[in-house]
């Protein structure tokens, strides 16, 4: 009754004229995003977060939060008329959705996937409010020791799943652990790695380097290498409404697809790639026309857009209830609570109610919206794509550096917000991930205090991460991460050496 007592004041949160307003606008922005190829939600809240420095908390949390999800509902379009993923996410969903494109049934794959994504949505937020309080309910009795070790399964998960190699992941980790660090000590009063440069003493404003990482970076990387080549829009033919024949194809995969897409999405480094891949192969496996696979089988959108929006529900569940950012887009986002002083997490639910449940209740009305949203306007959405990319990319760059000077009218931050954006530019030339920079530039500063607070505690005693269940426990799951692929990769390699020796007469 409880949880029902404050999902009924989130609504009255959501609800309010202004916080409605901001939240149809992330919907808005984060179909258009995922519409355009290359524009993903990520870049799109970092892009914002200096504009949104004065907004209403609660508010600002609402649209960031509509515009990631948003993103899921748009990315499809493009798969499906486009060939060209707007997000890593739907690329499972043009391999079917264009080929039904192709054969004139563009209007029953936008359909599946907008209503899919709907079910998937609003089933993925049910499971989360449930989910929320029994989670919170573990996470207050943690300690020092156990957010320390909290902090340690977000670094490694980010830094060692996240990228394509291990050594590129820590790479990136450690350099954001280096930015947070740089400034005054807050226990000891001395300035570190500022370098005798004075506006380096109140450190790096995380708003300027997640801007300049994923706005400037991305789109220097984007401009540069994926602006080469034509693509063929397919147009919408027939009617965009699904037959009987396709609900009943479609139910069972939202329905499975959700159920994959929440707990994986939930999970460190669990993305919405890997249970939307898992989707498709399900759906083709129980599928009662599996020689459509590959031709245009309406499955094999289904599936995938339900588990690709309900993992971006599972990856704010955990992102809320215990402040682990296990996605890009959620290490902006917890950018974003950091911009205004707010640290997610069991805490966030005692201290600000209002602020966490109007953020829940706001994604259910978002789903309705994102519904009405899709469908009606698609013709809108398919013109969006005629925009030259020179002009998207120009003006992106024209708007961060607007929004990184308004923060404190400083020519040093935008010096700074250059420098990381060529930084970022060539950690995505050579393939480093940007993500394990950002959480460990936010999480680096609470992850030291966290573990100085252990260390008084135990009087020096390194022991004590060992001795608390909760943390021996994390720290049990964290090593696993870390071996299990190894471990596996060393199989894989072994049985395909085995495999020749095994055929030699």
């Amino acid at each position: 009754m409880d949880t029902f007592n404050a999902l009924i004041a989130g609504f009255g949160v959501a609800m309010s004229l202004q916080n409605l307003t901001l939240g149809f606008i992330g919907v808005t922005l984060g179909t258009l995003v995922g519409v355009l190829p290359g524009v993903g939600p990520a870049l799109t809240v970092a892009l914002l977060l200096p504009a949104t420095a004065s907004f209403d908390p609660t508010g600002a949390l609402i649209m960031f939060a509509g515009i990631y999800y948003g993103a899921m509902y748009g990315g499809s379009t493009t798969s499906i008329l486009l060939n060209t993923p707007g997000e890593s996410a739907t690329i499972v969903t043009a391999l079917e959705g264009n080929m039904m494109a192709k054969t004139g049934r563009a209007g029953p794959a936008l359909s599946t996937s907008a209503i899919g994504s709907f079910v998937a949505g609003t089933v993925s937020v049910v499971m989360l409010t449930v989910m929320a309080p029994l989670v919170v309910d573990v996470a207050i009795k943690f300690g020092p020791a156990e957010y320390f070790s909290v902090m340690i399964l977000a670094f490694v998960t980010v830094s060692t799943l996240l990228g394509s190699s291990m050594a590129r992941g820590l790479a990136s980790l450690f350099f954001g652990l280096w930015i947070g660090l740089i400034g005054i000590d807050g226990q000891t009063g001395q300035p570190r790695f500022t370098m005798g440069i004075p506006e380096l003493l109140d450190g790096i404003d995380v708003v300027v380097a997640a801007v300049g990482l994923f706005a400037v970076g991305e789109t220097l990387y984007l401009a540069t290498y994926l602006n080469k080549t034509e693509d063929k829009l397919e147009q919408v033919k027939g009617s965009i409404w699904m037959s009987k024949s396709d609900w009943a194809r479609s139910w069972k995969p939202w329905l499975r697809g959700t159920l994959l897409g929440f707990p994986i999405g939930a999970m460190p480094a669990g993305g919405a790639e890997i249970p939307t891949f898992l989707s498709y192969s399900m759906e083709k496996k129980l599928s009662k026309h599996p020689e459509e696979f590959g031709k245009g089988a309406i499955e094999g959108v289904a599936g995938p857009e339900a588990a690709n929006n309900a993992s971006s529900t599972g990856t704010l569940a955990m992102l809320l209830t215990i402040g682990l950012p296990t996605s890009a887009t959620a290490a902006i986002v917890l950018a974003a609570f950091q911009q205004y002083g707010l640290q997610p997490g069991p805490l966030l639910f005692e201290t600000q109610p209002l602020l966490v449940w109007g953020l829940i209740a706001s994604m259910y009305i978002g789903n309705v919206l994102l519904l009405i949203l899709n469908l009606p306007l698609v013709g809108l959405w398919i013109k969006l794509l005629s925009i030259p990319r020179p002009l998207l990319y120009g003006g992106i760059l024209i708007f961060a550096t607007l929004g990184a000077y308004g923060l404190r009218n400083s020519w040093f931050d935008l010096l700074l917000l250059y420098i990381i954006g060529l930084i970022g530019f060539l950690m995505r030339r050579y393939d480093i991930p940007v993500a394990p920079t950002i959480v460990g530039m936010i999480l680096g500063p609470v992850a030291e205090q966290q573990l100085r607070r252990a260390l008084s505690i135990s009087q020096g005693d390194m022991t004590i991460f060992l001795t608390k269940p909760i943390s021996a426990g994390i720290l049990l799951l964290t090593a696993a991460l870390v071996i299990g692929p190894l471990l596996w990769k060393r199989r894989q390699a072994k049985r395909t050496e085995d495999v020749p020796e095994a055929a030699t007469p």
